[in-house]
């Protein structure tokens, strides 16, 4: 779903584990590390998208996490110029993004990276909270501060 200032809606997953350390997979065949995110369907709402897209990117179910909360607005970021697919009507030129903080309430052993026909990531590891900053693609780097700076708050209230 493309608004008609070319941002694709989409949802941010930052998944906690006991020790307030995040999930970072690695994309399939890449060197690029990031959290799970995924586009928002026509029609479908924001927390069901985030359900959905972590069914299918770590294979978690609801009952697996804990919301502890998500950032209150959109927060956008731009694709570099050679992403952009000026073949495509409407021009995505962006995402824009509504965030959640999760935690992992049952053991790691239910994380599944294989649960989707066409998996997103193909390793994954435990890391810091501010870690993701500094390690995202570039574009993206921007927006990883503005939503773990927004969320912080829900994080420093449990570690």
């Amino acid at each position: 779903m493309i608004d008609s200032d070319g941002f694709r809606a989409n949802v941010g997953i930052i998944l906690l584990n006991n020790d307030g350390q995040v999930f970072w997979g690695r994309r399939c065949g890449m060197n690029a590390w990031q959290f799970p995110q995924g586009g928002i369907k026509q029609d479908e709402e924001v927390e069901s998208a985030m359900y959905r897209e972590l069914k299918e990117e770590t294979g978690l179910e609801p009952h697996h996490v804990e919301v502890i909360g998500s950032t209150d607005d959109w927060l956008r970021y731009w694709l570099p110029k050679r992403f952009i697919r000026h073949n495509t009507y409407p021009i995505c030129i962006g995402q824009k993004q509504i965030w959640y903080l999760l935690k992992l309430v049952v053991d790691e052993s239910h994380v599944n990276l294989g649960y989707s026909s066409d998996p997103e990531f193909d390793l994954w590891k435990w890391v810091d909270f501010w870690y993701p900053i500094d390690e995202v693609v570039s574009f993206k780097r921007k927006v990883y501060q503005q939503a773990l700076n927004q969320l912080a708050p829900y994080y420093n209230t449990r570690f």
